[in-house]
């Protein structure tokens, strides 16, 4: 049964790495293996039980398969009311403009400089936000700024490179990063302390080269538009929704509540804020800037999908695949920089979710003591935290390795091959780079 369950998550890695080839949405697919790899694990084994389940209650198989179900779900669902909240936070943000007081102040035609101010504007927007959200607010700006496909298309390669690094170094600004913080594996101070400096080399490299190559300045760039959106409410919608996310390691380190308490905090005071500003208008006029128009836009696939693989990856915790696998990769690499950095460039093929996912069902957190292996394990050992930027920042070296780089791939409708050419190549520079710095930072 083990084998056949390892079957049916293979292939369903396949038809959510070939998505766009098969025309199957993969949240359908990650749904799909998630559950059927649990119900494959519940009905697939009869008396005598395997030996993985040796420390089965007397209470009986399907109260012992329920009980570690409810144990998964548990820390899922805070990931994913996590999600949800900063999700929402940010199209309300959108809704009322705000990221139009950070955008219209760009004000430059040279290339070179301009490429500049949209990586490092990239680059932090993306630590505040999320490297999803800001890759889509960043190619919006482009639109506006580039009018020339070729040139955008080199800006666009950058926005990705920026918005993995500066996410990577973030609790909250890579999906990846946000599931290690939540789990414990790494606290806020720490990753951001241990990680800007790399997460910034593996920016700068590949930014430093390309624009070298861009000579001249933008022509025909268009005007900013205006926006019926009243300056006082950019302010309050930015600066409440902005503040809202970067205080929530604040309130998690005050009150040691799990972040998605902090988020859901945070999207009470911003909504509550909106409908005060908003209370007296028509409802034809303040539908679009309530909380519940940014309910309805929130990227619910991308929910499902995360709901899914992490369902998907549970089950292979529980047959004990993840654990030979730890062992494995011990055994063959039996160094943690290394195992790290193979999980990164694997993360440019396959989603850096489930490959995160995973590795926190391989290896638990340790305590500090003798064994100089378990101690790269405890809590901000250097596994973790080379996970955090390598799974965060492997991803750029393929369009496709990273949520920010398919959403910059469809919006821009950048060709794989043309990424492949121009950009790979200078990603995997930024991302060894960094990797080294990381690595000298503790040898």
């Amino acid at each position: 049964m083990t084998s056949i369950i390892l079957v049916v998550f293979l292939m369903g890695y396949i038809l959510i790495a070939t998505e766009h080839n098969v025309k199957i949405d993969k949240a359908a697919t990650a749904l799909f293996i998630g559950v059927a790899c649990w119900a494959l694990m519940v009905t697939g084994y009869a008396e005598p039980l395997p030996h993985w389940l040796s420390d089965i209650t007397t209470l009986g198989k399907n109260h012992f398969f329920s009980e570690r179900l409810a144990h998964h779900i548990d820390e899922i669902s805070g990931i994913l009311l996590f999600l949800m909240g900063a999700m929402t936070i940010v199209e309300i943000i959108d809704a009322h403009d705000g990221f139009k007081l950070i955008t219209d102040r760009i004000t430059t035609k040279k290339k070179s400089r301009l490429l500049w101010i949209i990586a490092l504007l990239t680059f932090f927007l993306s630590a505040a936000l999320d490297n999803l959200t800001t890759s889509i607010v960043m190619i919006s700006l482009l639109r506006k700024l580039i009018p020339d496909q070729p040139t955008r298309w080199l800006f666009a390669g950058i926005v990705v490179i920026a918005a993995n690094a500066g996410g990577a170094w973030s609790p909250i600004g890579d999906v990846t990063t946000t599931m290690l913080w939540i789990g414990g594996q790494i606290t806020s101070g720490s990753v951001i302390t241990q990680l800007i400096i790399p997460s910034l080399i593996c920016l700068l490299v590949p930014l430093t080269i390309l624009s070298i190559q861009l000579k001249g300045d933008i022509q025909g760039a268009a005007n900013a538009s205006t926006t019926p959106v009243a300056r006082k409410e950019q302010n309050v919608a930015l600066i409440l929704g902005l503040g809202g996310l970067l205080a929530v390691p604040i309130f998690k380190q005050l009150t040691h509540l799990p972040p998605f308490m902090g988020i859901m905090l945070s999207l009470g005071i911003l909504w509550i804020a909106t409908d005060l500003m908003h209370g007296r208008k028509l409802d034809e006029e303040k539908s679009r800037f309530t909380a519940l128009h940014a309910l309805r836009k929130i990227d619910m696939p991308s929910i499902l999908f995360f709901l899914g693989i992490l369902l998907a990856v549970g089950a292979l915790q529980e047959i004990g695949l993840l654990s030979n696998a730890a062992i494995w990769l011990k055994e063959q690499l039996n160094n943690p920089y290394t195992i790290n950095l193979t999980i990164g460039i694997l993360s440019a093929i396959i989603d850096n979710v489930p490959l995160v996912a995973a590795s926190i069902g391989m290896y638990p957190i340790t305590e500090m003591g003798t064994d100089a292996w378990a101690n790269h394990f405890v809590q901000d050992g250097v596994f973790w935290e080379f996970l955090a930027y390598c799974a965060g920042t492997g991803g750029s070296i393929l369009i496709i390795g990273s949520a920010a780089g398919v959403a910059v791939m469809g919006l821009e409708k950048i060709d794989f091959g043309w990424y492949l050419k121009k950009i790979s190549i200078w990603a995997l520079l930024g991302y060894l780079s960094g990797g080294l710095v990381y690595i000298l930072m503790h040898a």
